[in-house]
């Protein structure tokens, strides 16, 4: 490990509940659900509850950003992987569907299933970048932080040779 890297890493956001301006919370059925979440360096990012939870279906919800976190991370740690194994991918996209159900009168969620759809460079071998899938699931540092299943079911296409 050098001497630049750390096995602790530290993340920061503030939250700032915006609907206080539209009147305190007298009533379930009254109150703004929107916020604002401010990440030193970024841009703020507007959010609300879930339109199931009477928040704006036009803002970012915790269940959205959950499902993108574990979409992003996977992402991120396939693409580092197949990098060093010298899997070249020239096209990634994902469609993450995540799902909540009452559990023992907890509403969580109870799964979220990946479907990553990847293009390969001609040449590149397709058993190795879908065995990378597998890797990348094991290191993902928001899947291994949840606790309910990640499932991931990729596509692997290579691209026509030009």
């Amino acid at each position: 490990m050098s001497a630049t890297q750390t096995d602790r890493h530290r993340f920061l956001c503030r939250l700032v509940w915006a609907g206080a301006a539209q009147g305190p919370t007298t009533s379930y059925e009254g109150y703004s659900r929107e916020y604002r979440i401010d990440i030193p360096g970024k841009p703020s990012l507007r959010g609300s509850a879930a339109a199931a939870f009477r928040g704006d279906a036009t803002l970012h919800d915790p269940e959205d950003l959950l499902v993108a976190a574990l979409s992003a991370c996977h992402c991120l740690s396939y693409l580092a992987l197949c990098a060093r194994a010298g899997v070249h991918v020239v096209s990634y996209e994902d469609e993450t569907e995540g799902t909540m159900d009452k559990v023992d009168g907890v509403v969580r969620f109870t799964e979220v299933t990946l479907h990553p759809k990847v293009t390969l460079a001609p040449g590149s071998d397709p058993e190795k970048a879908r065995a990378l899938h597998e890797r990348a699931h094991a290191i993902c540092f928001i899947a291994n932080s949840v606790n309910f299943p990640v499932r991931n079911k990729p596509t692997i296409t290579a691209a026509a040779p030009v």
